[in-house]
């Protein structure tokens, strides 16, 4: 396991390699040139089966505990780079590769009747996985904000299309 200074990273890399799936971790610190543009690394290519190729970009979000003020539960977010370097990166290794998000969220205040429980238990923390295909997160993308470049999808879309990785994998 490669030394992650992001917990996230780091939990999502626990995850996979406990469970015995194959991976490349990416040093997110090089990035590629292309055609001599600066092209955004993702975070790893993951093998979890036969046939199964994912380009992986994690996204660290906190899920803030029940009743709070900013009702914010499952953020999904992604700045506007995220989403067209990780469709690049699909382009470059064909389509063999899938692209994928996977949405990693800490569970700090685990609220065992909420409706995300955890798959995955990593330096005591609580963490739950939720993957999304990058095709289809950018069919249903909205603007969220035009000043820091970041793109959301609805929360009813992202809950139908959202898919918890131990069913994904």
């Amino acid at each position: 396991m490669t030394r992650r200074h992001i917990h996230y990273e780091a939990a999502f890399e626990d995850y996979i390699r406990t469970r015995r799936i194959t991976y490349v971790a990416i040093d997110e610190a090089k990035r590629a040139a292309f055609a001599g543009a600066t092209l955004k690394s993702f975070d790893f290519l993951v093998y979890p089966r036969p046939g199964a190729n994912f380009i992986v970009d994690v996204k660290g979000r906190k899920v803030p505990p029940a009743g709070s003020p900013s009702g914010r539960r499952y953020e999904n977010w992604v700045t506007r780079e995220d989403l067209d370097a990780l469709m690049r990166w699909q382009e470059i290794f064909g389509r063999s590769f899938s692209p994928v998000f996977v949405f990693a969220y800490w569970l700090p205040n685990h609220d065992r009747n909420g409706p995300l429980q955890p798959h995955h238990v990593f330096r005591q923390d609580h963490y739950a996985f939720l993957a999304v295909d990058a095709i289809d997160y950018r069919a249903h993308a909205r603007r969220r904000s035009a000043k820091w470049t970041t793109l959301s999808m609805p929360a009813a879309v992202f809950r139908e299309i959202a898919q918890p990785l131990p069913n994904t994998w």
